[in-house]
């Protein structure tokens, strides 16, 4: 294994995975096959898409601020909402704790399925097959082992970028009650903001790097999602600015792909968008964008040698008593 090629490029990639989405999808068209795939990529996707919050604006200015004081608004209705959760703790206590297992179950089982059906995704694309159970029982230790690996990360992450935003936070309500706004509280946190945005981007470059260079990696060789980063951090070590190339090409696929979409969808005087929509249904008909990007991925990577390429004939089975942890 060269772990530093002569020749890597962001460009050449973009023809083979072009051929590949052809050769996939419509050389023949099968529309089963289109279904089955497209499962897998809806499973592989699963939690991306997630939905945001929204800001609870509260009203009522005339006490004790004036209508111009934004800091002390927001003090006024603090207040309010602690002294009405204190008054009302008897229910909100245990309603939280369900709401919170609820929704972390909820969290598991997606990075679960999303896990596994990354492996069913990429068996796909690699071996040109429209099959589900095959790979979902074949990889199910690979995909177990990657859904240890990205709960401990969103553990890591969580806490990382919670410290971030609760110093943030109460440095800015300890220097209002005390000097009121100033250029260097204001400094504090704005400087607590960046490390959290900074810590966003960190782990999310950690994602992108697992999804398409670490799994593969570990279908080539049934390695641990462990023992696969290994190997890439030896390749990345040795390649650092090609592989910030690389995702800032990726940010200028996304944003073809987002046109091409809106594009789509406007033609089709959104007919296309609502099909969009449908969970499942979505999946199926972006199906040529999905492959692409896996399959651009999986292109660039077999540049760095024959080691890394997942297009060779399908790995051997894993052994039944091997475990991957």
């Amino acid at each position: 294994m060269n772990p530093r090629p002569a020749y890597v490029s962001v460009i050449d990639p973009i023809s083979p995975a072009i051929e590949r989405v052809r050769t996939i999808l419509f050389r023949p068209f099968d529309l089963g096959k289109w279904f089955v795939i497209g499962f897998s990529a809806w499973l592989a996707e699963l939690g991306k898409g997630g939905g945001g919050g929204g800001h609870g604006g509260g009203g009522g200015g005339g006490g004790r601020y004036r209508r111009g004081d934004i800091p002390g608004q927001i003090q006024e209705a603090f207040e309010h909402a602690r002294d009405y959760v204190a008054a009302n703790l008897h229910w909100i206590a245990p309603l939280t704790v369900f709401v919170l297992l609820v929704g972390i179950s909820v969290a598991l089982l997606i990075a679960w399925l999303s896990s596994r059906g990354r492996f069913n995704m990429l068996y796909c694309v690699a071996q040109n097959k429209g099959e589900f159970w095959n790979p979902w029982r074949r990889y199910r230790q690979h995909g177990n082992s990657l859904f240890a690996f990205r709960v401990i990360l969103g553990i890591v992450w969580f806490l990382t970028a919670g410290v971030f935003l609760a110093l943030g936070i109460g440095l800015a309500i300890a220097s209002h009650e005390r000097w009121g706004f100033n250029v260097l509280t204001i400094s504090g946190i704005v400087t607590f903001g960046l490390l959290f945005i900074s810590s966003m981007i960190v782990f999310g470059l950690i994602g992108m790097f697992t999804t398409d260079f670490v799994v593969p990696i570990m279908y080539r060789y049934t390695l641990s999602c462990r023992q696969a980063w290994r190997v890439f951090l030896d390749v990345l070590s040795d390649n650092q600015g090609r592989f910030v190339l690389y995702v800032l090409f990726q940010i200028i696929i996304g944003m073809v792909i987002g046109v091409l979409t809106f594009a789509l969808a406007c033609a089709t005087c959104c007919i296309a968008c609502c099909l969009f929509a449908i969970p499942y249904i979505g999946a199926v008909a972006l199906l040529p964008f999905t492959i692409f990007r896996r399959s651009y991925s999986l292109c660039y990577l077999a540049q760095y040698g024959p080691d890394f390429c997942v297009f060779a004939p399908e790995p051997g089975e894993p052994p039944a008593d091997e475990s991957i942890a």
